[in-house]
């Protein structure tokens, strides 16, 4: 088969389609022929050679893909060659073929086209477990979202509308913004020209947000405690604003709010916590919105697989709004 290789760490040129082995799969696996895998920000990071992946994964980029089952390992028995899936990965999306463990996989939700299925596992697992398995998002709850123009910030967005939440955005761009807003977002913030605390506080009559998002990290640490509410829920799920920053325990407390911290890609298989119980939960409960149409994915391009470095070029040039998808030609 062939496959994305990471040359050396560097800009997207280092990405090439390269042969390598077929993967057969194991104890628990399926292979999925892979119709279409998705861009995410940290398939950019891994190039860079800032996130690699877990030991034993492969290094060949993608955490998430759509396709078809090739081939069953033993003790599978829920899916069967010729089904159409797609799956959440700790790596090999960006590829012809991937072995991926059968309790990661979904099935390619009802009216929805197989590619753009691509571009569902990663974002939905990820707000998923975060704002309702970890935070309890709930009806009537002020939700912000940052980075709301993004695969993570579109997807949030919905979600947060499916549960009767009250939506709050932030992004860089009219255009990102406007998008947001179609989406169903009820408050937007230019984060170029506005301060979030100060809008989200100002539409929610000086309440706050119950459940912040948040991809930024260090940098948005302060004003994240700021725009809390009481009992407020900050999950952390991205560094790009950095890594360290002093948090004042006392605000937390005054509010009785959290922080929480969690990342996806290197939770175990099964057992607590893992990949297995966050993609039971999304079948369960988000796939259903997801066939009745209420929770989409916004693509903004679709590129050839072996064009990864393209993609690659697209995503960190900004104004990107919603998902890249690689199409396997």
């Amino acid at each position: 088969m062939y496959a994305i290789s990471i040359r050396e760490p560097g800009g997207p040129e280092v990405l090439r389609w390269a042969p390598r082995p077929d993967p057969e799969p194991g104890q628990g696996e399926v292979v999925i022929d892979i119709v279409a895998a998705a861009v995410n920000r940290a398939d950019l990071l891994q190039r860079q050679g800032f996130y690699p992946p877990p030991p034993g994964v492969t290094t060949v980029p993608g955490l998430e893909c759509s396709g078809r089952i090739a081939k069953v390992g033993k003790g599978v028995t829920q899916w069967q060659v010729g089904d159409e899936v797609c799956a959440l990965l700790a790596g090999g999306g960006y590829a012809e073929r991937v072995a991926v463990p059968a309790v990661q996989v979904l099935p390619a939700p009802k009216g929805v086209d197989l590619v753009t299925a691509a571009g569902l596992p990663e974002v939905t697992c990820t707000v998923w477990s975060n704002v309702v398995m970890l935070a309890g998002l709930a009806a009537g709850d002020t939700f912000l979202a940052h980075g709301g123009a993004g695969g993570i910030g579109t997807c949030a967005i919905q979600i947060g509308k499916a549960l009767g939440a009250t939506v709050a955005v932030t992004a860089g761009t009219p255009e990102g913004l406007a998008e947001c807003a179609r989406l169903g977002a009820d408050i937007t913030v230019n984060y170029r020209e506005q301060d979030f605390v100060e809008v989200v506080k100002e539409a929610t009559g000086g309440k706050g947000a119950d459940v912040v998002l948040d991809n930024m990290g260090a940098s948005y640490l302060a004003r994240n405690i700021d725009v809390l509410a009481a009992g407020g829920r900050l999950v952390v799920i991205g560094m790009q604003g950095g890594r360290k920053a002093e948090l004042d325990l006392s605000k937390l407390l005054a509010k009785r709010a959290s922080v929480a911290a969690t990342g996806l890609r290197g939770r175990p298989v099964d057992g607590p916590g893992s990949k297995a119980e966050v993609v039971a939960d999304v079948r369960e409960r988000l796939w259903p919105l997801v066939e009745e149409g209420k929770v989409t994915v916004v693509e903004h391009a679709r590129v050839p697989m072996q064009e990864a470095g393209e993609a690659h070029r697209l995503l960190e040039a900004g104004g990107v709004v919603g998902k890249i998808l690689l199409v396997r030609g």
